[in-house]
């Protein structure tokens, strides 16, 4: 009887000390994700039935992304599109709505020559997430603003904000010199 006590005793103590391990690594995993994606992570929380679902969509998204061949522009490649920015800049004093435009799309060429898939907005905002998690609201308003713009329905103070935050992207991406982050 004495045996089979302690046998139950060892049991109960095994299956406590699992589901805390359990509960434990959760909880870093978790943490981490909050760390990696940001605001993101409450963002995509909120659109899932449960947290368990946006999280994996969060580690999903991080498995995509280091199979990616991302590298560092040239110096060259960043002298040639800082050049393209400030002639961007300059053509929106003339043509605010065009120069968004431009902007969205220099964004998106540096982004393709890092080695980022740009084949749809929706695929570029889910890659972005995990490297640039503290940019992409940024991204997310000028492309916003630039859909607007297209319907003539932007004021030039929202274009010149669309600029203020394509630039927060484009700069970091541009400046970039680690390997997929």
């Amino acid at each position: 009887m004495t045996t089979l006590i302690w046998v139950a005793v060892v049991a109960v103590v095994v299956v406590a000390l699992v589901a805390v391990g359990y509960l434990v690594l959760q909880q870093r995993r978790r943490d981490h994700l909050r760390e990696r994606f940001g605001p993101e992570y409450e963002r995509i929380v909120a659109e899932h039935d449960t947290r368990r679902e946006a999280e994996q969509e969060l580690l999903d998204r991080e498995r995509r992304h280091a199979e990616l061949d991302l590298h560092p522009l040239t110096e060259e490649s960043r002298d040639t599109y800082a050049n393209q920015w400030t002639e961007v800049q300059e053509r929106f004093v003339d043509a605010p709505g065009f120069a968004v435009t431009e902007a969205d799309q220099l964004v998106t060429s540096v982004m393709a020559e890092r080695g980022y898939p740009t084949e749809n907005y929706e695929e570029r905002l889910s890659t972005l997430s995990v490297g640039h998690a503290k940019t992409l609201d940024h991204y997310r308003t000028a492309h916003e603003i630039s859909g607007r713009a297209a319907r003539k329905e932007a004021s030039t103070e929202e274009l010149r904000q669309a600029m203020v935050h394509y630039r927060a992207l484009f700069e970091e991406l541009l400046q970039e010199t680690t390997r997929g982050r």
